[in-house]
């Protein structure tokens, strides 16, 4: 049958079918078992014909084994039937009819591709055979026309055969299970699947006992077999411990609790959907056990794979694995493994309502363990944060010190700080940090760092006095917590709303206490001293003039000559940017210590990417672009001519095509500073003997004059009209556009008003100053509606903008 097609052995079984049921009909017999038999036979056809027929190519082997199998069994119920004159006990049909079964059971399982129809008519067949009793049946003989007269057996023979038949069927009933024993401990596959089959049959119909499985080794001979077979019995073998597992017999089911039963069955949650269900639902069974849940913890793997379940498709496994892994939480090492696996439930709830030590024992684990973003986000969705903020105000010091830790590792999320400050934990981390307490100022260092992080909430404004509290012990602490408290102090003064607590600071001498601090050999307590100096000095420059003096001045100066710190360096060049203009001792002082041609050289050498880069106090580029303003005072001629002459014109260009937008405004700023001297620059540059010619210099056609950057500080020479005008088109450079329009509002000036609107028209600048105009801020509109009325009073740019004109141009006629 091996060499045969499945088409042809499916012919063949067919064939046998129709052969019996034909013979079963030809038979003369007296009714009973052997009628009922028959009358099971005539199902078979039915059946046949649902049995498919498999495309080439796919696999056909365990179908054609299972189908030769069921062949054979028809071929013993032939030989039983032809058998003349003997007589055929209840017992050998029933033996029959169950032979049949199981191997049309076979049949059903090797049948993966059978339509629905199909299996429902296959499996109603098996068990019928499976179930059918003839045991009160009456015994019955065949007799055929060749028989000469053996007749039937007398009453006393009849009664005889009964007895001796109750005899040996109790022996066949022994020895069928005992078959099945014997084949789930050493058959072969197939054997082992037939018995899996039988051995499922009894269990599920109450045919076997506690005792058998017991002395059998019935539960450590399927476990063994689960831990071995490579898949192809893995799901049978599971229901059938699934049945034990639900069974209330404790010897069983502390044989199932086993650790070496329990690794058997935990090594199928990672297999195909349907173990990974069936081993779920068995240990769960298992859970109401003491012991099972002390070792199912110990296995290795298990926890993890569990909490991997709960991440899948497969919503039946998912909701068994969070019962599962309840019942293992109440083990405290067990919820620290899930924790560990990324299921934090169980953690957080003996946060919430364990005992002391269960709690310092979590909060622990949540400091210690290695925590992704997502991990911090979902202890703090979780609820973990409310928990430890109650254990660090209530509880005793090791308590504190734990919750500390932790909090500090889940605060580093920024969507986790929010949770701590609507605790109302602030007050009393400021309480901790004013402890005089010996005990207690052990905890001044982690909860000022918590602190500095918390500062970076803006909702901690709410308490006004926090920031002045902080300040109050900046000169009384250890440099970590000076470090701490400055970052803090620094993130409250940077919040938008934060105008009112700044102004309450320096009322409160800040400036002055803050001050001491850049001189520190400290470079992180240096660092952020600078840091919040420069977020006062913003909107208090004029004020830190007052405080600053020479000493610290030339501190500064220092920092931005030696440090290899780059954010310290463009933080100190913020600084002086934001000192008041007029200061004169400020500018010389930063002149004889040549200052500008340091930063220009800094600038010159810097790519466009660094030029902008932020270093936590504002760009290197930006602080400079501020500090030039200084040097580009248009009262000071001297002054702009020592800037020019140290190459500053074309770092101020360099800064509109690349800087950030205060970098860029402050280029403009100074640009048309400059600018506004080009005139009379130019004027003073003849010469006083009219037989010397005048220097070989470029022709402007704006200037109308031998202009060029370095002499004249022309904007057109220097090739800063284009990056102006582009500024202008730049939505995100909108704080740059009053600068921008008050630099190009220079090339109109009354003595070549009409030069300079030819040559900004010529530029196609007219269109992005009429945008201004329309819908720029209102100092950027001003100056650009003084350049369009003048650009307007030309006919040809009236006529070209009429409709735009008519708004800004007035007929002084």
């Amino acid at each position: 049958m091996d060499d045969k097609s499945l088409r042809d052995v499916v012919s063949e079984l067919r064939a046998s079918i129709h052969g019996l049921i034909s013979l079963s009909r030809d038979c003369d017999a007296e009714g009973g078992a052997l009628n009922e038999f028959a009358f099971l036979l005539e199902k078979f056809g039915p059946v046949a014909h649902e049995l498919p027929v498999l495309s080439e190519g796919e696999d056909e082997s365990s179908l054609k084994k299972a189908i030769k199998s069921l062949v054979k069994e028809f071929s013993r119920a032939e030989n039983l039937m032809k058998q003349a004159n003997s007589g055929c006990s209840a017992r050998k049909i029933e033996d029959l009819a169950r032979d049949l079964g199981r191997s049309l059971g076979l049949v059903l399982f090797a049948g993966v591709g059978f339509s629905t129809e199909a299996k429902r008519k296959i499996g109603d067949l098996y068990r019928e055979l499976m179930t059918t009793s003839f045991r009160n049946s009456q015994v019955t003989s065949l007799r055929t026309s060749t028989s000469s007269g053996s007749g039937y057996r007398s009453e006393s023979e009849t009664e005889e055969m009964v007895d001796e038949r109750e005899i040996v069927e109790e022996e066949m009933v022994v020895l069928d299970i005992d078959d099945v024993a014997f084949l789930l401990k050493h058959g072969e596959e197939e054997e082992l699947r037939h018995a899996l089959l039988v051995l499922w049959d009894l269990i599920r119909r109450g045919h076997t006992t506690h005792e058998w499985i017991e002395n059998q080794g019935i539960v450590s001979v399927l476990c063994n077999r689960l831990s071995s077979d490579k898949g192809n019995n893995r799901l049978i073998i599971l229901r059938i411990i699934g049945a034990l597992a639900s069974d209330e017999n404790a010897i069983i089911k502390d044989k199932l609790a086993e650790a070496a039963s329990l690794s058997a069955i935990v090594g199928s949650l990672t297999e195909d959907v349907e173990e990974s269900q069936e081993a779920v639902g068995i240990l769960l069974s298992l859970s109401d056990l003491p012991a099972a849940r002390r070792r199912l913890g110990k296995i290795q793997g298990c926890i993890v794979t569990l909490v991997a379940i709960l991440h899948r498709e497969d919503s039946v496994a998912a909701s068994n694995a969070i019962k599962l892994l309840n019942a293992l939480s109440s083990n405290t090492q067990n919820a620290l493994h899930m924790a560990e696996a990324g299921y934090f439930k169980p953690l957080v709830h003996y946060l919430k309502e364990g005992s002391e030590m269960s709690k310092i024992l979590m909060a622990s684990a949540v400091y210690r363990m290695e925590l992704t973003d997502q991990h911090k986000s979902v202890l703090g969705e979780d609820g973990a944060v409310d928990p430890l903020a109650n254990m660090l105000s209530a509880g005793k010091l090791e308590a504190k010190l734990c919750s500390l830790s932790a909090l500090q590792k889940l605060i580093s999320l920024t969507e986790n700080v929010p949770r701590l400050v609507n605790t109302g934990i602030v007050g009393y981390l400021l309480q901790l940090l004013f402890s005089v307490t010996s005990v207690l100022m052990t905890l001044r260092e982690p909860v000022s760092a918590i602190l500095a992080r918390i500062a970076e909430c803006e909702s901690v404004l709410v308490n006004p006095r926090v920031a002045q509290q902080m300040l109050s012990l900046l000169n009384l602490c250890s440099p970590k917590i000076q470090n701490h408290l400055l970052q803090a102090l620094n993130s409250i003064s940077t919040h938008p709303s934060a105008s009112r607590v700044r102004r309450k600071m320096k009322e409160n001498g800040v400036i002055q206490l803050i001050l001491p601090f850049i001189t520190e050999n400290n470079s992180k307590i240096r660092i952020s001293a600078l840091k919040l100096l420069h977020n006062l000095s913003k909107d208090s420059g004029n004020e830190l003039g007052e405080h600053f003096g020479e000493y610290y001045l030339q501190n500064l100066l220092d920092i931005i000559s030696y440090s290899a710190n780059e954010s310290e360096r463009a933080t100190a060049v913020g600084i002086l940017g934001n000192l008041p203009l007029t200061d004169n001792k400020v500018t010389e002082i930063m002149r004889k210590s040549n200052l500008l041609p340091a930063l220009l050289s800094e600038l010159a050498s810097a790519s466009e990417t660094t030029i902008s880069a932020d270093c936590g106090g504002g760009s290197f580029a930006e602080g400079t672009a501020c500090v030039l303003i200084r040097f580009t005072n248009p009262s000071d001629k001297k002054l702009q001519l020592y800037a020019v002459e140290n190459g500053v014109v074309p770092q101020l260009v360099k800064l509109l095509s690349s800087g950030t937008p205060l970098a860029s405004r402050s280029a403009a700023t100074s640009l048309s500073q400059l600018s506004q001297n080009t005139v009379s620059l130019g004027k003073s540059r003849r010469s006083r003997w009219s037989c010397v010619p005048p220097p070989a210099l470029p022709h402007c056609e704006v200037h109308e004059r031998r202009c060029a950057a370095k002499n004249t500080f022309c904007l057109v020479k220097a090739g800063a009209v284009a990056p102006l005008i582009e500024i202008l088109g730049r939505e995100e450079m909108e704080s740059s556009h009053e600068a921008v329009t008050g630099a190009l509002a220079t090339l109109v000036e009354d003595e070549f008003w009409e030069n300079g609107c030819n040559y900004l028209a010529k530029m196609s600048a007219i269109p992005a100053i009429i945008k201004v105009a329309e819908f720029g801020t209102t100092a950027a509109s001003e100056k650009a509606s003084l350049i369009l009325e003048k650009t307007f009073r030309i006919d040809e740019y009236r006529r070209q903008y009429t409709q735009a004109a008519g708004a800004f141009y007035t007929d002084s006629d």
